[in-house]
């Protein structure tokens, strides 16, 4: 199985609050819903939509879990289903079983160890979406195969960033990208293996 994160990125490299105002204001971030004021691009959500549909699940860490679970679960429609009945691996060390969201896993102890040996399960891409720490992780230790970003023309000079200080270097390769029409450039990249 492969490791693939899919999130949303400034050109600044901000992952933090795209979804919503009040999403992550962790550091007094302000400046959250800066994807979603794009409005609904309909490339994005088709990029998504054909990932998401070939997954064996999601990987998350103990944030987004409870982040995602929050606020889906108190809406309508398909996609809270898909998410209640999709496989979620849950990176923690400080939350126990049981976990409340129906088909959850806890991961905790050694979660890169964890993650190894999940990866060599059969099947689709496993997922990771938001979860900056677990991917900040993860990434220096090659158990991340590919990235699908949908890189934003906004520069938000504030904000958690999704490769921080000290991160790296890791050189990437493009495997594909698609500017949609309202200037979002959804990219596929590939760690390479070896230092830039």
């Amino acid at each position: 199985m492969r490791i693939v994160v899919i999130n949303h990125v400034t050109l600044d490299g901000v992952t933090q609050g795209p979804g919503r105002a009040d999403e992550d204001t962790r550091g007094g971030f302000a400046l959250g819903g800066w994807a979603a004021e794009r409005g609904g691009d309909e490339a994005v959500g088709r990029a998504w939509g054909r990932r998401l549909a070939a997954s064996s699940g999601y990987l998350l860490g103990r944030r987004t879990y409870q982040e995602v679970l929050g606020h889906w679960n108190t809406q309508g429609g398909p996609f809270r289903d898909a998410l209640n009945n999709a496989p979620k691996y849950v990176a923690s060390n400080t939350l126990a079983e049981p976990l409340p969201w129906p088909n959850s896993t806890l991961l905790s102890g050694d979660i890169p160890a964890a993650v190894a040996e999940l990866k060599q399960t059969p099947g689709d891409d496993l997922h990771i979406m938001g979860s900056g720490a677990l991917i900040q992780s993860l990434s220096p230790l090659g158990l991340i195969d590919e990235y699908l970003l949908c890189v934003h023309p906004l520069v938000l000079g504030a904000g958690r960033r999704l490769f921080a200080d000290g991160f790296g270097p890791v050189a990437f390769g493009l495997a594909d990208a698609t500017p949609t029409d309202s200037g979002v450039i959804i990219a596929t990249y590939r760690p390479l293996g070896d230092h830039a």
